[in-house]
């Protein structure tokens, strides 16, 4: 692999020093995430050390090949040393998403299935090292006749169609569960915008561009136009960068607040369960009143915090059974039944002259609210008027 004038490794240039700042700062964020995992058993820091692990280890040969290593030492054994963990990264991605988004999610052993290809796939490799390092003159040479003759026409083609699939597979299942999770804490706390976890949003979709600009460019090598070095450095600089973003977010994202969050219609929590559906019904219409009582005269939607278990609580009955009240009843879900009253509560306040000791969003906040975006949002879907609209429309 030579780059630039021969100079002996290890060289600093615009290529290598971004590349090795990067990759060091990720190989900190996953001491320190290792770090919080052994003083909290954390399962998600040790998935994302992991995974970040594993994006830095895959800098590693171009890293060092921009300093020069390989021109320098020749007959360096990068093809057997260097292990794909492509085959590791899919489950893993799949393991940490769900992990982040499933209050009572466990690794079990069950799930270790999930690893086997990659295993499957070190152990050739592994037996490729074994009988190539018993030929002759292994010693003076990059790479023997199995990594010639086998690896490199056989299984790297295989290894990277599977892995390719692999990935889009677990990619896929990744994103529903994040869009399940989204659309589930709507009927369980009353303001989601903190909550929503974007974050776990844009890692999928970083990752996912990583991952498609790394199978267009194979289609471009093998297809094409050979491509140089130089131009396949973008991707190990993108691939660097992103594990700084993710080990800097996923350390300091608070996650606690999901460790009461379970959707009552994923649980076995009682429902109102009865012969026929007059008697459902029946049930629904005796569970408003105590509601509309609690949120008309106790008003306990100004508790911005305020979810579904500490409704179903005030309520002595279960979170399920609250949660069929609310939709069938009202017949819409829990976080927009409860945002409803906060925007008549703003109204009023409006029209009572509270804004003239509140700003607009400091009296939003007053009603329940603690998101000016979901503020804005909620209110304008339900009134047709974005706030400032509708107050000019009360001075009028």
């Amino acid at each position: 692999m030579q780059f630039l004038p021969l100079q002996g490794f290890p060289q600093f240039n615009i290529y290598s020093t971004p590349l090795l700042i990067l990759v060091l700062q990720g190989l900190i964020l996953c001491f320190l995430l290792y770090h919080r995992y052994y003083k909290k058993r954390s399962v998600l820091d040790l998935l994302l050390a992991c995974i970040l692990l594993i994006m830095c280890y895959h800098r590693t040969t171009y890293t060092i090949g921009f300093m020069d290593w390989y021109d320098t030492f020749r007959n360096t054994k990068v093809n057997y040393y260097l292990v794909s963990m492509e085959m590791l990264m899919a489950p893993l991605i799949y393991f940490y998403v769900k992990c982040a988004l499933t209050s009572n999610f466990s690794f079990q052993k069950k799930h270790i299935k999930h690893f086997i290809p990659w295993v499957v796939f070190f152990i050739i490799k592994l037996s490729i090292l074994i009988y190539d390092s018993q030929q002759p003159g292994f010693a003076d040479n990059q790479n023997g006749v199995l990594v010639i003759n086998f690896q490199w026409p056989y299984l790297n083609p295989v290894a990277t169609l599977f892995s390719s699939a692999q990935m889009l597979l677990y990619l896929a299942f990744s994103f529903q569960l994040f869009y399940d999770y989204k659309r589930d804490i709507q009927q369980f706390f009353s303001n989601t915008a903190k909550k929503e976890l974007t974050w776990i949003r844009n890692f999928l979709f970083i990752y996912s561009f990583i991952f498609v600009y790394g199978i267009g460019q194979i289609f471009i090598q093998e297809f094409i136009v050979e491509m140089s070095w130089i131009q396949r450095w973008w991707i190990q600089f993108l691939s660097a960068t992103a594990v700084l973003y993710f080990g800097l977010k996923g350390y300091f994202t608070d996650f606690d607040f999901l460790k009461d969050f379970k959707n009552p219609k994923s649980t076995n929590e009682p429902k109102l369960s009865v012969a026929n559906s007059a008697g459902v019904l029946e049930k629904v219409e005796a569970g408003k009143q105590p509601i509309n009582n609690l949120f008309q005269k106790e008003k306990i939607f100004l508790d911005p915090e305020l979810n579904l278990t500490q409704l179903s609580e005030k309520l002595a009955l279960s979170r399920g059974e609250v949660s069929e009240i609310i939709n069938l009843g009202f017949n819409m879900n829990f976080n927009d039944f409860v945002n409803r009253f906060r925007i008549e509560e703003f109204k009023k306040r409006l029209k009572d002259g509270n804004h003239q000791q509140f700003s607009l969003v400091g009296l939003a906040f007053e009603c329940g609210f603690n998101s000016k975006a979901t503020f804005n949002r909620v209110f304008k879907r339900e009134v047709k008027l974005t706030p400032t609209e509708y107050l000019q429309s009360l001075e009028k």
